[in-house]
């Protein structure tokens, strides 16, 4: 499981190590044209983010795309945060 929190400096500080969805999602430009996919799958990251953003369950998704693991489901959260962590800027801290 992963921990996150913050500290008093805002930081963001992980208690363990994340999960490596570099092992589960892969990019090929001959496989739907470079978009990520899950490893020895054509079904796209695009496709399990909308899912779940759109409040499906794991267990949804898994049962329409048999050949994902809820690995595979673990491994898109794992990107998307660590996508997030990358994106999103931290607003300065006003100095009083």
């Amino acid at each position: 499981m992963l921990k996150v929190y913050c500290t008093p400096n805002d930081r963001i500080v992980q208690s363990m190590s994340a999960m490596k969805h570099e092992d589960k999602i892969v990019r090929d430009p001959q496989i739907c044209g470079g978009e990520p996919v899950f490893r020895g799958t054509r079904v796209t990251l695009r496709t399990v983010l909308a899912s779940l953003a759109a409040g499906d369950a794991a267990e949804e998704i898994l049962a329409d795309f048999p050949a994902l693991t809820p690995e595979h489901v673990q491994a898109a959260i794992a990107f998307a945060a660590a996508s997030a962590e990358e994106d999103l800027p931290v607003p300065a801290t006003p100095h009083f």
